[in-house]
């Protein structure tokens, strides 16, 4: 702990909650990542504990850059749900365990931390950093994709995060197949319901069960994983999988269907494509994404340029780390009691 007191003061926390993992750094003022740590999101339990496991992550990211959690000016938290900007509440997060009412997660975290925490949605701050540090840096209006056990999207106009009522961006709930595939917020035919990983999943393991043929489930053991991540899916659909080949080509599809039709509408300048799906795909299914998307954008306009995330896996804790910024942005702040 030979972090100088000056230095602390102006060091930030960054937790970026997904559905398979937790990414927990501390960044400083120029948002260079002095520690990080990564936990398994839990798949059993409640609110209470994927919050238990989101503090240990971000006392084990302090600890790496020599600090402890309560020197740091303030910690934010990128997470999926509804998120009460005023009340640090999150509600309805369904990708995670027994999260489908509302949890005082910036006051739990306060609590714990012993420093201010502040909220907001995941793929929202991860949107920002990308514009503000990354493919977005120089351009006025964004688009975020986040291809990971959801699909969720950010957006950015004039440079400014574009929250609407403050629901605003829930791409992956566009829908792309009237009457189609049930999704798991209800409705059917949503753009998620064909590209999110949970879907996915879900839907490979009904055809296992049919009798389809995929090493799916082998590579999921040989990993020692419990869910299909995206690891899993990108060793199957390298290894020439069938079933696994044709749901990931599912979701580029419909990817491209829902990403054009946002754009129809905003008409930004720019798409950015992230997520764990997304990054681990990289550079060439971006580029199918693209394609796919082709078809469907309205010729009378510029189309966007469409990158990879810049910032990588660590864009969403970064986004969240900004959140802690004096002056407060647009986030849910708790003051530990």
């Amino acid at each position: 702990m030979s972090t100088s007191t000056n230095t602390r003061r102006v060091l930030r926390g960054g937790i970026d909650l997904g559905g398979t993992k937790i990414e927990a750094i501390v960044v400083d003022a120029r948002n260079k990542v002095l520690g990080s740590a990564r936990h398994p999101t839990p798949i059993s339990g409640g609110p209470a504990d994927v919050a238990a496991t989101m503090a240990a992550a971000m006392r084990e990211a302090a600890g790496a850059a020599g600090v402890d959690v309560s020197t740091l000016r303030g910690v934010g938290v990128g997470s999926p749900g509804a998120v009460d900007a005023k009340a640090g509440t999150v509600a309805s997060a369904r990708n995670l365990p027994g999260w489908d009412g509302s949890f005082e997660l910036g006051p739990t975290l306060a609590q714990d931390f012993g420093t201010k925490v502040f909220v907001g949605n995941d793929v929202q701050v991860a949107t920002d950093a990308e514009s503000e540090l990354g493919v977005g840096r120089g351009r006025k209006s964004l688009l975020g994709v986040f291809w990971g056990t959801g699909v969720g999207g950010g957006i950015v106009i004039d440079g400014k995060p574009y929250l609407g009522a403050g629901g605003a961006g829930e791409i992956g709930h566009m829908v792309v197949k009237p009457g189609g595939r049930r999704c798991g917020c209800g409705n059917r035919g949503c753009m998620e319901a064909y590209a999110g990983r949970a879907s996915l999943e879900a839907k490979a393991r009904k055809e296992i069960k049919k009798g389809r043929k995929s090493d799916l489930l082998k590579v999921m053991k040989q990993k020692e994983h419990v869910r299909f991540t995206s690891a899993v899916w990108y060793e199957a659909v390298q290894d020439g999988d069938k079933l696994a080949n044709e749901l990931i080509d599912g979701a580029v599809a419909a990817l491209g269907v829902g990403i054009a039709s946002a754009v129809n509408l905003l008409d930004v300048e720019a798409v950015v494509i992230g997520g764990g799906l997304g990054v681990r795909f990289g550079e060439d299914y971006v580029k199918r994404i693209k394609k796919a998307m082709k078809p469907h954008l309205f010729p009378g306009h510029q189309p966007p340029v469409v990158e990879l995330v810049a910032l990588g896996d660590l864009g969403g804790a970064i986004g969240a780390a900004l959140l802690a910024r004096p002056p407060r942005r647009a986030a849910a702040t708790a003051t530990a009691r």
